[in-house]
């Protein structure tokens, strides 16, 4: 069996480096002229770390990234909501890590190329379609005025949220769903808060902070941190921003008075946003879930398959699991055909519902639910809300998302 992968992001390098294991020849076809090291930060859940670790990649991720210890959920006023522990210091085999979004594709790029050779990725190769027939599909790609087109037994689709492959397969889909909300995203080494290791979530509904670090910095006690803040401007439901509004480069001028919204005080905020030259904003957006993600030899995976909210950490966790399943599929098929649909089977239904629970706030309703009862901030939280109310929202979520501490160290075990 051979394999096209049609993008070469975290999900479609992961991919390969899944394909590679189990034998199955794969080829990834790249729009952009050079794999670099773009974007901010992301947390990798343990159910996805579970994952790498069984590509031996532990050693390079903890060369890169950030082993999360704890995350605390708070008001806007910075009064504590929930705190737990997070990977390995939650009980977990595996730990969970805060990474640069450009180092972990990197990572994954590097290691792509030394395990599958020099011709493993090819760049600057632009989807614009696929074909199939009894024996093969055939993907065309674009490089400036050249065209080329390359055939395989099966195609896998992770060229992400506005994905050419999707759009084939559904070209009367109703688009993207802005839920209202901007995003503002940046990263600057600071001075490390709190242990250094920890994940703050802040706000509610209307405004929002996360913020924590993503890899050690190039100057000594300091540490590269990842901010994001988030202000609902917008009604749920409105059209979503164009295309060419996206990766807008952010302003001071523009998002300081949305900044000064907060109270959190384990770090100068404002100070911190400041001392970021460069940072974007985005809206928050997602797609419907899909009745099917294959099309004979044809499947989608990754942001291609279930864009879904930032929010619980799982953009790219579900890929990589994605990556994982798909590659067992694929291994135990007798056909390639066979083993797009048993993947389809097992992540379809599962990645719908997180995209559903997402739209709800996901396990961050937590804080959305506490600003509804008490916008203005509270003395006594279990007033407002209760211990088990909100230990149901949190860890309810993580059932759901499968990446609870006995489903992952089972998982791992088996």
């Amino acid at each position: 069996m051979k394999a096209i992968i049609v993008g070469g992001g975290i999900g479609g390098l992961t991919t390969a480096l899944m394909l590679h294991a189990r034998g199955i020849q794969c080829q990834i076809f790249e729009a952009a002229p050079a794999i670099r090291e773009l974007g901010v930060g992301v947390n990798v859940l343990p159910h996805a770390i579970r994952e790498l670790a069984e590509l031996g990649l532990l050693p390079a991720l903890d060369q890169i990234g950030i082993r999360t210890r704890e995350l605390i959920y708070a008001t806007r006023q910075g009064q504590e909501i929930w705190r737990e522990p997070r990977g390995m210091d939650a009980g977990y085999d595996v730990p969970q890590f805060s990474i640069h979004r450009g180092y972990l594709q990197s990572m994954l790029h590097r290691t792509v190329l030394e395990r599958l050779g020099p011709d493993a990725v090819v760049t600057g190769q632009a989807c614009t379609g696929y074909e199939q027939n009894e024996g093969a599909a055939i993907v065309h790609f674009a490089d400036g005025c050249a065209t080329r087109s390359a055939s395989a037994d099966i195609v896998i689709a992770a060229d992400g949220i506005h994905s050419v492959i999707r759009r084939q397969m559904f070209p009367h889909e109703a688009g993207l769903k802005w839920n209202g909300v901007m995003m503002w995203r940046g990263a600057t080494e600071t001075e490390p808060f709190l242990d250094g290791r920890t994940m703050i979530v802040a706000g509610g509904f209307t405004y929002k902070l996360v913020l924590y670090p993503i890899a050690r910095g190039t100057q000594p006690g300091k540490i590269l941190n990842n901010w994001v803040v988030t202000y609902r401007p917008g009604a749920d439901g409105a059209p979503a921003p164009k295309r060419e509004d996206w990766s807008r480069r952010g302003t001071h001028e523009e998002l300081m008075p949305h900044v000064e919204k907060f109270g959190v005080d384990v770090i100068d905020l404002p100070a911190l946003v400041r001392a970021t030259d460069t940072f974007f904003e985005y809206p928050m957006c997602d797609r419907d879930p899909l009745p099917w993600w294959t099309d004979g030899r044809v499947a989608l995976i990754g942001d291609a398959a279930h864009p879904m909210y930032p929010v619980g950490s799982n953009g790219a966790s579900q890929a990589i699991i994605d990556a994982h399943t798909l590659a067992d599929c694929l291994a135990r098929a007798d056909h390639g055909r066979a083993g797009l649909a048993a993947y389809q089977a097992l992540r379809l239904p599962a990645t719908s519902e997180i995209v559903r629970l997402n739209r709800k706030g996901g396990p961050e309703g937590v804080i959305d639910e506490v600003e509804r009862r008490a916008p203005d901030g509270c003395g006594d939280l279990d007033t407002v809300i209760s211990f088990a109310e909100r230990e149901a929202i949190v860890r309810g979520y993580a059932a759901t998302a499968g990446f609870s501490t006995s489903q992952v160290n089972q998982a791992r075990a088996s």
